[in-house]
């Protein structure tokens, strides 16, 4: 396991995390933020982005043989989306609850594309289930968007309408290539599986106020935090899974991470909607 653990971190990781760095920090130089305070945060970032990347290539790993990768994988990278959302929903914030999952659907295909270029994938990602992709991104982020224009009284229809046409996506899915033959890198045993999800969603999580604690005390531009910074690093989950996805040529299934994942938190949202307008 230890040596699996090495192998996961690769030179892409090395160089987000000095730029991570040099980005908190060089702001708080420029901007006259904390030094210190920001060195903690970058280093806090590090830390969850470490721990995302070494569940996400455990758990790929362990199911690399499993039938239909991508779909399982594009449930569990919501984990910290899910757990947003219970969040928002404790505090009676339905649009805060509902932020999460639904602007998480226009990070995630850029990340897709990122990860086909950081891998040399993108020319053949290009040409696999072109159309199923390019049809459920764009519904699954108008939805989304959609959602945030609306008065409360006309959310139930928002639901209704979300939770019909994202099933009929998921039920019109493409199916994955099944591979038997790979060599496993760990134990054959999928102990390790229910712990590598727990860190996912826990670490996905704390992810989001860890950046927000670094951006305050690095005082950076808050258009940069905003979107640039907070919106790419909180979807490193997808990121890292398309990445080590693609690195292993399951194009299919790095697709499959990315809609079914998006198709996910239309259900994540309608259903912490639907819980807002019947206890309120």
């Amino acid at each position: 396991m230890r040596d699996f653990i090495f192998e996961s971190i690769g030179r892409l990781d090395l160089l987000i995390w000095m730029l991570v760095i040099l980005f908190f920090c060089g702001s708080a130089m420029l901007f006259d933020g904390d030094i210190q305070m920001a060195f903690i945060g970058s280093a806090g970032i590090i830390f969850e982005m470490l721990l995302i990347g070494i569940s996400i290539e455990i758990i790929i790993e362990i199911l690399k043989t499993t039938k239909g990768i991508g779909t399982i994988t594009g449930f569990i990278t919501n984990g910290p989306e899910a757990v947003c959302l219970i969040v928002g929903l404790a505090v009676g914030d339905i649009i805060f609850a509902s932020s999460t999952p639904l602007g998480s659907n226009f990070m995630n295909p850029i990340l897709l594309i990122c990860a086909a270029l950081v891998s040399g994938q993108f020319l053949v990602l290009l040409h696999t289930h072109r159309s199923y992709t390019i049809v459920t991104v764009l519904l699954t982020a108008a939805t989304a968007i959609t959602f945030f224009a609306l008065n409360q009284e006309y959310y139930i229809f928002w639901v209704l309408g979300a939770l019909l046409f994202s099933l009929v996506l998921f039920l019109r899915r493409p199916g994955e290539p099944h591979h038997e033959n790979d060599e496993s890198l760990i134990m054959e045993s999928r102990f390790w599986l229910l712990p590598a999800i727990l860190v996912l969603t826990v670490a996905g999580y704390f992810l989001d106020p860890v950046v927000s604690f670094a951006a305050t005390h690095s005082h950076a531009p808050k258009g940069l935090i905003g979107f640039l910074v907070l919106a790419t690093l909180t979807s490193w989950p997808e990121f890292k899974s398309s990445l080590a996805l693609l690195r292993r040529r399951r194009h299919a299934a790095a697709i499959l991470n990315i809609t079914v994942s998006n198709i996910t938190n239309i259900w994540l949202a309608a259903s912490g909607i639907l819980f807002f307008l019947f206890t309120h």
